[in-house]
């Protein structure tokens, strides 16, 4: 995965984590839910993403 991508995926993790905690300063149950689900989706998403990607370049050497 190149440096740009996961820099990608670690700010916008980033983002929604602080979004995490910005919902529970505000005591907003439901919105706490779904950035906590978008995260898992996120990390999930980077994940097979990666796997994908070094399954790609070991097949091409």
């Amino acid at each position: 995965m190149s440096k740009s991508l996961s820099l990608f995926f670690a700010v916008l993790s980033t983002i929604l984590l602080v979004g995490v905690g910005a919902a529970l300063s505000f005591r907003n149950v439901w919105l706490v839910i779904g950035l906590i689900v978008a995260w898992v989706a996120l990390l999930g998403y980077s994940f097979a993403l990666k796997a994908r990607l070094r399954r790609q370049q070991e097949s091409e050497e």
